[in-house]
């Protein structure tokens, strides 16, 4: 994979040399990462990102900066590619950002123009960031009947203790194995209080499963290692997270892929994903005191009239979710679930969902 990717950034050089070489005002065709470019495949059910791309010259003052931005990380991440490292997105910006000649001139001032330039590369050459070698901080956890192999060291996940294996934002195949896996489905927790609950309750030994948790938006490594379980391992995913507005976005991101990385859904959605709760219903189905839930505010009611509007929430099913919720006027966070128990949710609440397969797709 890493011979691979080295080669489109070599290619990427040779097309401004070539360029150059024939008197040209070199240039980068780069795809819009934006919203009026991003489409949903009903067919194969994710985001995509359509066709509209734009140029950046290097002989033009308004491009000029970006292009030699682009042309400075690609060569780095060249480097890094060669000398077999890794490093983090902000060691990126610190080894890249330096001074140009006798001027007054940086070639990046703030983290975010180095950022917005990676995402850039990865989309013009299509390779993921981690294929750059380039890695986020670690966020998530997994435990379960699974032992990997992590750079050279056998880990077996279900004997880590109440922490787990922290999940890295690199789970490429050149970096985890999955050597063993015995297990019947995924469980992706959103939150990692009640992940620690499943966890210390075992019910990942109960139901045969793996828990992961991605500490809210699941990040890139969570999403890459939930899509490798389900593609590779075809395990099934289920997804449970808060029942609100952004509980109901992180399913999709998971399901469908994210609307600002569109161009990475073929190698992160996971479009058999299921939603497994809460719902906006089970206040009444389990009785659950009028003191748990929170009053919608207006940007929770905003971006839940938005959900309502995309593609992919047009299932009746998920509109009569939606829907209910609004008219209710609150949400539900999945703690609220302890006011039946403190292992409520691993007794009852999520083995019946499971038996009775009440879950939304």
């Amino acid at each position: 994979m890493t011979d691979k990717t080295k080669d489109k950034l070599v290619n990427l050089g040779k097309s401004v040399l070539t360029q150059m070489v024939k008197k040209e005002n070199p240039s980068l065709e780069i795809p819009l990462r934006t919203l009026s470019n991003t489409v949903f495949d009903e067919k194969e059910g994710i985001l995509k990102i359509g066709n509209a791309t734009q140029k950046r010259y290097f002989l033009n003052l308004a491009h000029s900066k970006k292009f030699i931005q682009t042309m400075i990380i690609a060569q780095k991440c060249k480097e890094l590619i060669e000398e077999g490292k890794t490093t983090s997105i902000r060691d990126l910006y610190y080894m890249t950002k330096h001074t140009i000649g006798e001027s007054k001139e940086n070639t990046f001032e703030e983290q975010n123009e180095s950022d917005d330039v990676i995402e850039d590369l990865e989309v013009s050459i299509d390779s993921l960031r981690e294929e750059l070698n380039l890695f986020a901080s670690n966020r998530g956890a997994m435990v379960g009947n699974v032992i990997i192999n992590d750079s050279g060291d056998t880990i077996d996940c279900g004997k880590l203790g109440s922490g787990g294996w922290s999940i890295p934002s690199i789970v490429e195949e050149d970096t985890i194995k999955f050597k063993k896996i015995d297990a019947d489905f995924v469980l992706m927790v959103e939150k990692d209080a009640v992940w620690r609950r499943l966890n210390e309750d075992k019910f990942w030994k109960k139901h045969n499963c793996i828990l992961i948790h991605g500490q809210g938006m699941a990040p890139r490594g969570a999403r890459r290692l939930l899509w490798r379980l389900n593609k590779e391992h075809k395990l099934p995913v289920y997804v449970f997270v808060d029942n609100d507005p952004w509980g109901f976005y992180i399913y999709s991101v998971i399901k469908q892929g994210s609307i600002n990385l569109a161009y990475e859904s073929k190698r992160m959605a996971v479009p058999s994903a299921r939603f497994l709760g809460l719902s906006s219903f089970d206040q009444e189905k389990y009785n659950l005191p009028k003191n748990v839930t929170i009053k919608l505010n207006k940007t929770d009611i905003s971006r839940a009239n938005q959900i309502l509007k995309y593609d992919w929430f047009q299932k009746a099913s998920w509109q009569k979710e939606i829907k209910h919720m609004l008219q209710k006027g609150v949400k539900l966070e999945l703690e609220a679930l302890s006011a039946k128990g403190i292992s409520f949710v691993t007794e009852n609440y999520l083995p019946e969902k499971m038996k009775n397969k009440e879950w939304l797709e």
